[in-house]
């Protein structure tokens, strides 16, 4: 096939809403097989690889993130019922969790806590501005509450949006390597760690280790949330 008609093919298909779909379905398979072929690699988390090969499939096209993005609304619209189908596994672990509750609260206020603070002292004794410090601050929770915090603070929401996807990855990556290396294989402290510390995609590679991982991540998300919102703007009147 010449050149000029894979032009017209790729003119013509990325003129459909329905290839950020598919491009978005692809990549993610594909990060997926890599991460499962390597023995669930870290570097190769599924989430991480599928941004990245569609930086450079949208980079390498030219095809701008506006287009993208009419197909890949479909994925983000779906963010929402994933959430709620998080209350399953939970479900299906209230006994334990009842029995946990005082480790999960306390757990939860050391993390929100830590998760923000450190964060917010780090960011200023390296000379950041005011703003980007407030920005910093929300940051491992989840993007919609995130944002709201940011901008009640003072902070960016566009940054914080973009911290928040970073700091889920970089979490789902490195997390699970550093609890193992600190040889800690309770799946509900595990999952207690990656939800508080790396909201969504913290949760959705605690729930490749086990359900009751899953669970607790998915429970420390959505508390974590809740404790943030909380802890933040009490946190942002120091700085």
């Amino acid at each position: 096939m010449l050149p000029d008609q894979l032009q017209t093919i790729w003119v013509y298909l990325a003129a459909t809403p329905l290839l950020g779909l598919t491009l978005t379905l692809v990549v993610y398979l594909i990060g997926q097989f890599l991460f499962l072929k390597s023995r669930r690699m870290p570097l190769l988390n599924p989430v991480l690889v599928a941004v990245v090969l569609l930086i450079l499939l949208l980079k390498l096209t030219g095809t701008p993130y506006q287009t993208y993005f009419q197909g890949a609304q479909f994925v983000h619209f779906l963010l929402g019922p994933a959430t709620v189908a998080l209350a399953v596994p939970l479900y299906r672990q209230l006994p334990v969790l009842r029995r946990s509750i005082l480790a999960i609260l306390a757990a939860l206020v050391a993390g929100s806590l830590t998760a923000a603070l450190s964060a917010m002292v780090i960011a200023r004794s390296l000379g950041a501005s005011p703003s980007i410090i407030l920005s910093l601050a929300p940051k491992s929770v989840t993007t919609p509450i995130a944002m709201g915090i940011s901008e009640q603070i003072g902070g960016l929401p566009s940054l914080t949006a973009a911290l928040v996807l970073l700091t889920g990855i970089c979490g789902a990556v490195i997390g699970v390597a550093i609890l193992d290396r600190l040889r800690i294989n309770d799946p509900k402290a595990r999952g207690l760690a990656l939800g508080v510390a790396c909201h969504g995609i913290g949760t959705a590679r605690a729930l490749q280790d086990s359900e009751t991982a899953g669970a607790f991540a998915g429970l420390a998300m959505g508390l974590n949330g809740l404790v943030t919102a909380l802890l933040v703007p009490l946190l942002a009147r120091l700085f």
